[in-house]
């Protein structure tokens, strides 16, 4: 390529060999002491180039691996806790995990480079997971395993990218294609298309749907999987990642770009949509080994980071605020022709688990906006409020001896109410029963141990000062079919429980067992989408079906149920138009989606009518024109 041979050039024979990573340039060194000490040339062709550039010593030149993990022990103290070290040859990187990761990197990174110096590997740093998680360790180690593959597939990645490099960028036509998730919640697929690219934002699934409208819809002319040039996934929730593994058993190679903990939750929730479609006898739509090259072929992200993702794309990924490693997409097409953001899911407040969503960005022509809770109705009480009636609900239940079922999103919602209840019976405002975690949570709360980086400032201290909430004495795990009868047998007690919206999932079978006692009560506080369960008990449905070993049973409902607004990762209504209002700078366009209908437009006009900003809210099938 010819921006490689222009850096080996100005390099004068010092470069042995030159690749990509992505949009990112590697470069390896046979000479050693060029690898210590490059007199700052290297940096001089980033500042020109304006490209990550990095300076790596050829394999050949290596530290023996049983050599470099003595080496590091020596180097690195004993209070960092190391745990595995991990060899990727073929790139000359060494991944070190640990339980302090900053003891690892040093003062101003002082240990990282004692560490390159003394062994000539690179060395990356891993926080390892507080709670032990064997699918954790299983994704990590597929990145692992075949890695000579995983630098082709980068490498394969970055030719295209600079395929016809020039540092001007084309500035012809952009669109957006509405695949899913236009005038609905649930499926969000969303199809760019520019002059030279085609880029995927989220591919979902709607689980509370049944038949075609469960799925995106791919078979539009425009879309063609063999010129797919790359896949952006904003957060993790099956209703944004759920059909990714499927775009590959179809044929896709081509790289998936979300943040580590993305990667890492919706690999779990994709096996886990597996292993549910199996429960109710029905064949799923892609297998493990197409979740294991979705791994293979993600790129990881963090925030602020800006990065090519196509000739004529660059993307940065922003806090959504909404679940851990959610992402706002800031997509600049053409060098600054147009520049387009993808809010995903967001949630523009605090919470005890994220910092709030940013909204400001260097440039913002077009901005795409969720509307879950966008309806005039839909202004939520204050936090205050709302958590001191789920206190009140719940201590009134423990009081009667009735048990309490949190039907709970395995992501996001699940981690705040778990803090939510630890706080409260910590503080003595809840009395200490018995909380059982059932379903994929303790997974997902693994993962919350290894990425504090990307919590809230608040409990990223308390990780760090080895007060990690989530591993709390305050919960119990349910892993197996006898412990949860134990529960369900059991006296007053909490659960937490996936589905949130009671589709399938670990919270339909204590729904069965929990339902007919008038002690017992049901909490809702998360979105429950037409339909399912959940939405009929917010109705106020008295009996509901549910599938009970293949068969379906009457199931009449006693117990209390109660729909607790206000605790929601959405924003509220007032949050979206406070998002809108606070922006800088404010778009010219607002896209508004993932809402059901009457939702969408009543933010669509509100929008409109506060800021004069044209808006449009698509259906599925139709085409935005951005420029």
């Amino acid at each position: 390529m010819e921006i490689l041979e222009k850096i080996k050039e100005r390099l004068h024979g010092e470069i042995k060999e030159a690749n990509f990573e992505g949009a990112n340039i590697v470069l390896y060194t046979l000479n050693e002491n060029f690898f210590k000490d490059d007199g700052g040339k290297v940096r001089e062709i980033v500042n020109d180039l304006k490209k990550r550039i990095e300076l790596r010593a050829d394999t050949k030149i290596l530290m023996d691996k049983e050599e470099v993990e003595k080496k590091i022990k020596e180097i690195v103290p004993v209070e960092a806790e190391i745990g595995k070290i991990l060899f990727d040859l073929h790139r000359s990187i060494v991944t070190i995990e640990a339980k302090r990761p900053g003891m690892v990197i040093g003062k101003g990174g002082s240990i990282l480079e004692e560490i390159r110096r003394a062994t000539l590997w690179t060395p990356q740093i891993q926080r390892s997971p507080v709670i032990n998680s064997k699918i954790t360790e299983n994704i990590r180690e597929v990145l692992y395993a075949k890695n000579n593959a995983r630098r082709k597939f980068l490498h394969e990645t970055g030719e295209k990218i600079y395929s016809g490099w020039t540092q001007e960028k084309s500035t012809g036509w952009a669109r957006v294609s509405i695949m899913g998730g236009g005038r609905q919640v649930g499926r969000s697929c969303f199809l760019l298309q520019t002059k030279e690219s085609t880029v995927m934002l989220d591919c979902g699934v709607d689980v509370s749907s049944e038949g075609e409208d469960k799925f995106p819809v791919l078979n539009l002319p425009e879309f063609d999987i063999s010129r797919l040039d790359a896949v952006v996934i904003s957060h993790a929730h099956l209703d944004h990642s759920g059909l990714l593994p499927y775009l590959y058993k179809m044929g896709y190679k081509g790289p998936a770009y979300m943040t580590a903990p993305t990667r890492d939750i919706s690999a779990l929730l994709a096996l886990d949509f597996i292993g549910v479609a199996y429960k109710q006898a029905a064949a799923p739509i892609f297998s493990s080994t197409d979740v294991k090259e979705m791994v293979k072929r993600t790129i990881c992200l963090n925030y602020n980071e800006v990065s090519d993702i196509t000739k004529d794309i660059r993307i940065t990924l922003y806090n959504a605020g909404h679940v851990l490693g959610s992402s706002q997409i800031h997509i600049n097409i053409g060098n600054g022709a147009h520049n387009f953001v993808y809010s995903g899911d967001m949630k523009y407040g605090k919470t005890r688990l994220l910092d709030p969503a940013v909204n400001k960005f260097p440039r913002v022509e077009s901005l795409q906006i969720e509307s879950t809770y966008g309806g005039r109705n839909d202004v939520l009480p204050s936090r205050k409020e709302t958590e001191e009636k789920f206190t009140k609900l719940i201590k009134e239940t423990i009081e009667r001896g009735g048990k309490v079922l949190l039907p709970e999103l395995g992501l996001g919602h699940a981690q705040e109410t778990m803090l939510r209840v630890e706080e409260a019976m910590r503080s003595g405002e809840l009395p200490k029963v018995p909380m059982y975690i059932d379903g994929m949570i303790w997974d997902i709360n693994a993962i919350h141990t290894a990425y504090p980086d990307f919590l809230s400032a608040r409990v990223r201290n308390q990780v760090f000062q080895d007060q990690n909430p989530f591993i709390s004495d305050v919960f119990s795990r349910v892993g197996s079919h006898h412990e949860r009868k134990e529960v369900i047998e059991g006296g007053p007690c909490i659960v937490i429980a996936t589905s949130g919206m009671l589709v399938g999932g670990a919270s339909v079978e204590y729904l069965k067992n929990f339902a007919e006692n008038e002690k017992n009560l049901l909490i809702l506080s998360c979105y429950q989408g037409p339909g399912s369960v959940g939405r009929q008990l917010q109705e106020g449905a008295k009996f509901v079906k549910l599938e009970d070993q293949g068969m379906m049973m009457n199931v009449n409902v006693n117990m209390q149920v109660e729909l607790v607004n206000g605790l929601s990762p959405h924003s509220g209504r007032n949050e979206l138009m406070n998002y809108v209002n606070n922006m800088n700078p404010k778009p010219k366009r607002i896209i508004v989606n993932h809402g059901e209908i009457s939702k969408s437009l009543d933010l669509a006009s509100s929008l409109y009518k506060a800021n004069r900003i044209e808006t449009t809210v698509p259906r599925g099938l139709e085409v935005v024109r951005l420029r």
